[in-house]
């Protein structure tokens, strides 16, 4: 049962994939923005043409090495035009829009990787930087590690019964909970692993109200940790506590409470399989 809601999951946010981006085989100094991009560069073998990155490329660990050219929704053209790119390979959402058009101006290649949330989609993103690169063969050793992944995940969700309710909140403040509704990555992310979306009839994150959590009724409650050194994290623990309405949802009368990596929980990169099966893990106490 589990792995036809995943199917269907997966098919219904398959994205229609935009014009195909042009080949830059002879692009040697590449700005990547967005932390998926740069993960699939590195899978890919040509982060030797890497020479800069945004602050959400963080993973592999040496791209943290390289220069930090700043957030990918808030970017300077002067910062960009700093590292002296041939090519900027972007995921979508990169802005604001007037700095794209600037560096867009300025003659720059900007190349566009469409997004992806499912095996289809994120097939895709790994084909397209490695066609964007010039070097299409390339994307054959990660495309098969990735499949490889979610055929294992579709093992691990077919195991299970009734899918678990979980909700992931993004933050809570001033004791207002905000929480992951459809079409978001998150929603995206708990259907791959097996479960359901405890909030339904919201897209989008959106502030909830008690009475909203109370019919919700998460039997897992799912928030990011930013990594290791997260400081908020004791802070998130007792918040969640002092709110009312989550005190007395399943999941903390439980204990059920996960915390994970964000950029590898909501990456949607290459290691999204693996992604998705630690949460399936989590969340079913790796049964």
């Amino acid at each position: 049962m589990i792995a036809r809601a995943v199917c269907a999951a997966t098919l219904a946010l398959s994205l229609t994939m935009p014009a195909q981006a042009d080949p830059h085989p002879d692009a040697e100094r590449v700005l990547a923005i967005g932390g998926s991009v740069t993960e699939i560069i590195y899978a890919l073998g040509q982060q030797g043409r890497l020479i800069a990155r945004d602050t959400t490329s963080s993973f592999p660990a040496e791209a943290q090495e390289l220069p930090d050219v700043g957030y990918m929704r808030a970017l300077s053209s002067e910062g960009v035009l700093s590292v002296k790119p041939d090519l900027i390979l972007s995921e979508e959402g990169a802005g604001p829009p007037e700095t794209v058009a600037i560096l867009k101006e300025a003659g720059i290649p900007f190349e566009t990787i469409p997004s992806g949330t499912d095996a289809e989609g994120l097939t895709a993103k790994i084909e397209a930087v490695a066609e964007v690169l010039g070097v299409p063969e390339a994307a054959d050793a990660p495309v098969e590690a990735l499949r490889a992944d979610l055929d294992s995940l579709a093992e691990a969700t077919g195991n299970e019964g009734q899918p678990k309710r979980v909700m992931f909140i993004l933050s809570l403040q001033g004791g207002r909970v905000m929480a992951s509704g459809q079409g978001t990555e998150a929603d995206a992310i708990i259907r791959l692993a097996g479960a359901e979306n405890a909030v339904q009839g919201v897209e989008g994150y959106k502030p909830l109200t008690d009475e909203a959590i109370t019919s919700a009724a998460p039997e897992v409650i799912l928030m990011m940790k930013r990594g290791p050194e997260d400081s908020g994290h004791a802070v998130a623990a007792e918040a969640l506590m002092t709110n009312p309405a989550i005190a007395a949802t399943p999941a903390i009368e439980s204990g059920s409470v996960i915390r994970m990596d964000g950029l590898y929980l909501l990456g949607f990169g290459p290691r999204t399989g693996q992604a998705a099966l630690d949460l399936h893990d989590a969340i079913y106490g790796g049964t």
